[in-house]
């Protein structure tokens, strides 16, 4: 476990190990009528999709170890006037993992290709979280012609900056592949123990971080690991300057026990320097969780980011 001294050191901590914890916030119950058949023909073992709601296409992707649930609020907003297609993936949260010690993250982005392309769908808004942010850049980088925008949330392009701006993949990559081994190293009253005690720093509600605890607990961890060592070191940034695909990147500054605006103003335009284009909007008030520190705040810059 980290010694958080520091905000970086806490913020370092929530991306690349509390993170793997993942984070549900206490939502209500899904409406089952409202939900639709996926698209016909799509199977996949490493995502599942719920589809609800009529309209434009969304496509919300959850972060590392998150259940589809932490965007039911968000979900139930949208879908009066959009389908939203409600992606899990599989090692998270109760989900099985069935690839051994094979790459997470680019296969599961690959499959939401292959899942958008199945269901043909029109351009969709891809929305994520997190990890799920970083999934969406990727999605945008390597097939600009499936997705219509896409909007980050608390998400960098290479989150390993978290302990240093002069951070580089290779000097990543040693804490990466330990991370693989160390949730599996604990026992399971010492691995929540750990959850518990990073989850202070996810989200300034209290539901939400017990919530969190019992995800991370549901999570495969075997597949945090690799889903960490995988986001650890994949650098978004080379890719940024070529891409096309209008981009929102939302990030969380809190005065209370958060990132500081001040700095976390810094640090996302620096690391988003080289995106033409992009949009970067803070909300205050809020932990790495936005969804569920700030409701209203957030929904209203999803509307806006929707009907741009």
């Amino acid at each position: 476990m980290f010694n958080v001294r520091s905000w970086s050191g806490r913020l370092a901590a929530c991306a690349l190990v509390a993170l793997a914890v993942g984070a549900v916030a206490a939502l209500p119950e899904r409406a089952e009528a409202q939900i639709a058949a996926p698209a016909p023909g799509f199977a996949s073992d490493r995502i599942s999709v719920e589809v609800t709601g009529v309209g434009p296409d969304v496509v919300l992707i959850p972060g590392m170890a998150s259940s589809r649930e932490v965007w039911r609020a968000t979900t139930e907003a949208l879908a009066v006037d959009h389908r939203v297609h409600l992606v899990q993936l599989s090692g998270f949260a109760g989900q099985p993992w069935a690839h051994g010690e094979s790459d997470f993250l680019r296969p599961a982005v690959a499959e939401i290709a292959r899942y958008i392309e199945t269901a043909q769908l029109e351009r969709p808004a891809i929305i994520g979280h997190s990890m799920g942010g970083a999934s969406g850049v990727l999605l945008a980088q390597a097939r600009p012609d499936l997705i219509g925008r896409v909007m980050s949330v608390d998400s960098l392009p290479f989150f390993s900056v978290l302990y240093g701006s002069d951070m580089t993949v290779e000097r990543a990559r040693p804490f990466a592949q330990q991370a693989v081994r160390a949730g599996l190293g604990m026992d399971d009253a010492a691995f929540r123990a750990g959850q518990q005690a990073l989850a202070q720093g996810m989200s300034r509600d209290e539901a939400t971080r017990a919530a969190m605890v019992d995800w991370s607990m549901a999570s495969d961890r075997l597949a945090l690991g690799l889903a960490m060592r995988d986001v650890a070191t994949t650098d978004l940034r080379p890719g940024l300057a070529a891409m096309t695909t209008p981009v929102w990147a939302v990030y969380a500054a809190d005065a209370d026990g958060g990132a500081p605006a001040a700095m976390a103003d810094a640090m996302w335009a620096r690391e988003y320097a080289d995106l033409p284009g992009v949009r970067l909007e803070r909300v205050d008030g809020a932990r790495h969780f936005i969804m569920a520190d700030q409701p209203e705040a957030f929904m209203a810059l999803v509307r806006a980011f929707l009907d741009e």
